[in-house]
């Protein structure tokens, strides 16, 4: 079974990921309509094969279904909830995106405000995310863990992007809004996968329940905010399109591969 140290090591490239969602800042790039909408969609269908073919079908191969179906009921809930204090804002960067690239820069104030809600709605979901890694791994599940760590990854740089765009045009320098977004993930997915490890560690069968809020969690996202942030700009047949190439990439990576 893979070590904590392991799990510590893998969790947290996954997490450094974060950071190239800040490249278009350091270019002083506008992403249009067109490409933020593709990527969000997706991320969003990545996260969905993850939660089913990583998540839910193992925990129902090593524990019953109304296990996992609890877990995942208990982690939407408990999104849907967190979600209620520290609000996702994909809907903002409407303000920085642009097809034509000459829309109006937002306020300081304001975008401070929104680096900072995004910057926690991001901790927040990368919780669940690493969580999951760590209880792969605890339960000698190491090909799940592996195809988690993958997937986390990929999504993480939208969320960069979700982070870095309000960050650069607050007044800070390059440098450390690239080094904010890369600690956005970084920090989090490795502190969660810790605590999902010894999880298991300390209490055998917690697997098919823990699967399951981990699932229920990333399921509830990609509903309530990346569905709807990649729909209403005018390409939802490209985003649909790219949700389902997400999604078949993991199927692929999840049944096809091994790590």
């Amino acid at each position: 079974m893979t070590d904590l140290v392991t799990v510590l090591l893998i969790t947290t490239v996954a997490g450094l990921v974060t950071g190239l969602g800040a490249v278009p800042v350091l270019f002083e790039t506008r992403v249009s309509h067109r490409a933020y909408d593709g990527a969000v969609a997706f991320a969003a269908g990545v996260m969905s094969g993850a939660a089913v073919f990583s998540l839910i079908d193992p925990g129902t191969e090593l524990g019953t279904v109304g296990e996992v179906a609890v877990g995942v009921a208990v982690g939407a809930a408990f999104l849907l909830l967190a979600n209620r204090a520290i609000p996702h804002l994909h809907a903002g960067y409407l303000e920085w995106t642009s097809d034509s690239g000459d829309g109006p820069a937002p306020q300081t104030d304001d975008s401070l405000r929104k680096a900072v809600l995004i910057g926690g709605s991001i901790t927040l979901h990368n919780a669940p995310e690493g969580l999951a890694v760590g209880i792969a791994f605890a339960s000698g599940l190491e090909g799940v863990g592996m195809t988690l760590a993958f997937v986390i990854g990929i999504q993480n740089i939208p969320d960069g992007f979700a982070f870095a765009v309000p960050a650069g045009v607050t007044g800070l320098s390059k440098a450390r809004v690239v080094g904010y977004t890369t600690l956005s993930g970084a920090i989090p997915q490795p502190v969660a996968a810790a605590v999902g490890f010894v999880l298991v560690e300390l209490s055998e069968g917690v697997f098919p329940v823990a699967a399951g809020f981990a699932a229920g969690a990333m399921i509830a996202v990609v509903f309530r905010e990346m569905i709807p942030s990649s729909h209403g700009h005018g390409y939802s047949d490209a985003a649909t399109a790219t949700f389902v190439v997400g999604f078949l990439l993991i199927f692929v990576v999840d049944t096809a591969l091994v790590f």
